[in-house]
């Protein structure tokens, strides 16, 4: 099953036939990160600058595996606590690999790794004046998902619940609230446990999500990307149809007047 070529992904600019982005943490090795990938039809995987090997030809590469010339590479700035060393990190992306699109994360308590937003707020003004396009990690709060969009960000991320949790989303209302609201795209990042919850999260009117764990972390995490591919078009399928009403009391397929 393919997406619907009709209705496209756009990212600063940028065109998707998927709205699945993956991750490349977690995986048990770099093969199983590709063959996960070409399973889920992704054409977008987060990168984390400071824990994946980009650049050191003495040991196994991410880009031996998954080639950045035919899948695009978010870098993301996971294990990041300050401003400063998200911006950091990001420039040195740049100047590894030329990545302009990239993903910002600004961590707060690592026990529940909630992103601090006023220092997201901080990196994000920084990355936009250095002319970055960002993809912003943030809390489900509609108030600064509002300030994140009037700031520059080329895609809102809210957590559907705590980073590697598999919960869920725990806070649906406020997602949706967000997507109601914004203007870039919405992409559901954290907290995604099963295709279930991509589900519900592209029915939401999500434009996309993004699950690493929920992939990695699966007894076969290959079967578990291809199911997260049929869930995000299924939902958005189902988005894009609009669902019924819901009602209080039953009313039947078939009309009950006129029986034989």
């Amino acid at each position: 099953m393919l997406a619907n070529t009709q209705d496209p992904l756009i990212v600063a600019g940028r065109t998707f036939q998927s709205r699945l982005i993956i991750g490349t943490g977690k995986f048990a090795d770099y093969q199983q990160n590709a063959d996960a990938l070409t399973a889920s039809g992704a054409e977008i995987v987060t990168v984390a600058v400071r824990r994946v090997n980009l650049s050191d030809p003495s040991a196994p590469m991410l880009a031996d595996f998954i080639d950045p010339a035919s899948t695009t590479y978010l870098p993301n700035t996971a294990g990041c606590f300050t401003g400063e060393d998200a911006v950091r990190t990001l420039r040195l992306a740049r100047e590894a690999g030329g990545w302009n699109l990239v993903k910002l994360e600004v961590l707060s308590d690592p026990k529940h790794l909630y992103p601090d937003m006023e220092e997201t707020m901080r990196a994000l003004a920084l990355l936009k004046s250095d002319g970055f396009d960002v993809m912003v990690y943030c809390t489900d709060d509609p108030v600064f998902a509002r300030k994140l969009e009037d700031q520059g960000a080329d895609a809102i991320m809210p957590l559907a619940a705590p980073i590697g949790s598999g919960l869920g989303i725990l806070n649906p209302v406020n997602i949706r609230l967000i997507v109601e609201q914004t203007k870039v795209p919405v992409v559901v990042d954290a907290g995604v446990g099963t295709p279930s919850d991509a589900v519900i999260a592209m029915e939401l009117g999500c434009d996309a999500v993004l699950a690493n764990s929920a992939i990695a972390a699966a007894k076969d995490p290959v079967r578990m990307a291809r199911a997260m591919k049929h869930a995000v078009i299924a939902g958005r399928e189902a988005y894009l149809a609009g669902r019924m009403p819901k009602k209080m009391y039953a009313d039947p397929s078939s009309p009950l007047a006129g029986l034989i």
